[in-house]
């Protein structure tokens, strides 16, 4: 677990990949966010947010979005602003889907791939999903709101073998590490 004595105010979640080897089908990975409210922390998620929408707050946004993974380092970002984030939400879960449009694929599959999770300057998390390299999903973050008010981050490697659809409605039911 690691907590800031203020909490959390705005975090970034990036996401990096190497492309399709020549001739094969695009490799495409998502960041989505599940956000849980206080009445149902661990039901169904109040609202999710990927790469074709954002919270109805606007709150939480993909700033950078791949569907190819083409690029230099982080491709895909995803901005979480909990200091404007509305009392009614207790939880927020962030992870990885692999889009399983080529066929079947896994992390281990994918190359150069890595997750990132910052506040400011300061790194959360840093990981390669070699811990969840035969998965096709994985949650990455556990964003959790203390009784105090303040927003807390824990890490949450846990893999899950289903397409994004199928993952968004398992990844509330991660454990926390």
């Amino acid at each position: 677990m690691s907590s800031v004595g203020k909490g959390l105010a705005k975090a970034e979640v990036r996401l990096k990949w190497d492309p399709s080897p020549y001739g094969e089908p695009p490799r495409h990975l998502d960041i989505i966010a599940a956000v849980y409210s206080v009445d149902e922390p661990f039901g169904r998620p109040a609202y999710v947010v990927h790469y074709e929408s954002r919270s109805p707050d606007g709150t939480i946004n993909m700033s950078r979005h791949s569907e190819t993974g083409m690029g230099l380092g982080f491709v895909e970002a995803m901005v979480l602003e909990f200091d404007r984030m509305s009392s009614a939400y207790e939880r927020v879960v962030v992870g990885v889907a692999i889009h399983q449009d080529g066929g079947p694929r896994t992390f281990d599959d994918m190359s150069n791939t890595g997750v990132l999770v910052i506040e400011g300057y300061r790194e959360l998390l840093k990981d390669d999903f070699s811990r969840v390299a035969g998965s096709t999903a994985a949650t990455v973050a556990h964003f959790v709101r203390a009784a105090s008010g303040v927003w807390e981050f824990h890490e949450i490697i846990q893999g899950f073998d289903s397409d994004p659809t199928g993952f968004i409605a398992e990844m509330g039911r991660a454990s926390q590490s």
